[in-house]
């Protein structure tokens, strides 16, 4: 992992809010499967974090929750970055061994710049668990478009190179790779990403697309598999409430709040809406 593509003067996403159904039965899969640990714990929510000082994800349980409805935009999954690639190996052993394979959801690919597990939590909210290669061993184009894809992951690779690493807790310097939501429009979704947030499109798939800053592969992903015109999830349902995406500064969050002005979109209290109905808390370096 390069801590150039999540510190200044790199745009990166710092922590995700999930809602969930039931507070402490997610707070017990957060803590044994993903080996995270509570940093503080207020009524409804509790702030996970790896290292005991930044916080990775808040969960909450809102008042009358309901459970995650079928293709409405939102979140598709958020990306838990492991440091090394003997980590992840040790992550996978760990999982392999909790024998909880019928009761989560898994899959996993090699996307070419990255090695990635999927699982979900308990309520559905999707998860990666990845690891990422050198940059150096990514590829890019003419047009700075970086070549990924989605190959069979080798699992055995992993565990061979885990042989010697065990897996206690999520490692002190794990942190939010990306993001990864679904939107009612890509075209609108493209211009307040990029035009207004400052994203920089890296990859186009297939109904998705793929951004980032500082030349990483790729810190936010955003697609219409739901559908397009796909509804935004009520406000006490599980999935995500709200993202922090951190600027380096407090002239550039500022710049990004009057672009996003020009575009017709408010932000109030450094809090704004995407086109899609999702939420995102703008911090910035002080």
């Amino acid at each position: 992992m390069e801590n150039k593509f999540f510190e200044t003067p790199t745009m990166y996403i710092q922590d995700v809010t999930l809602q969930v159904s039931d507070l402490e039965r997610s707070i017990l899969f957060y803590e044994e499967v993903l080996g995270l640990h509570v940093l503080r714990k207020e009524n409804n929510q509790v702030k996970l974090s790896a290292n005991g000082q930044d916080v990775i994800l808040t969960l909450e349980q809102p008042t009358n929750v309901i459970s995650k409805q079928r293709r409405t935009t939102g979140l598709y999954h958020v990306a838990i970055l492991l440091p090394t690639k003997e980590d992840l190996g040790a992550f996978l052993r760990h999982f392999m061994q909790l024998d909880i394979s019928n009761q989560v959801k898994i899959g996993a690919s090699d996307h070419i710049v990255s090695e990635a597990i999927y699982i979900s939590d308990p309520d559905g909210n999707g998860l990666e668990i990845a690891r990422d290669r050198p940059s150096s061993e990514w590829s890019w184009n003419v047009d700075n478009q970086v070549t990924m894809s989605t190959e069979p992951l080798d699992a055995h690779g992993l565990l061979e190179a885990a042989i010697q690493h065990k897996w206690n807790s999520a490692p002190e310097n794990t942190i939010v790779g990306h993001l990864h939501l679904h939107v009612d429009d890509l075209s609108k979704a493209k211009e307040f990403y990029t035009e207004g947030l400052g994203f920089q499109i890296v990859t186009r798939y297939p109904g998705a697309l793929f951004l980032s800053d500082g030349g990483y592969h790729h810190h936010l992903a955003v697609n219409i598999w739901n559908g397009e015109g796909a509804p935004s999830p009520q406000k006490n349902e599980v999935g995500i409430k709200y993202y922090t995406l951190r600027y380096p500064s407090e002239d550039k969050k500022q710049a990004a709040i009057h672009r996003l002005t020009r575009l017709g979109y408010k932000a109030e209290d450094d809090i704004v809406i995407d086109s899609a109905g999702n939420m995102i808390l703008l911090s910035s370096e002080q």
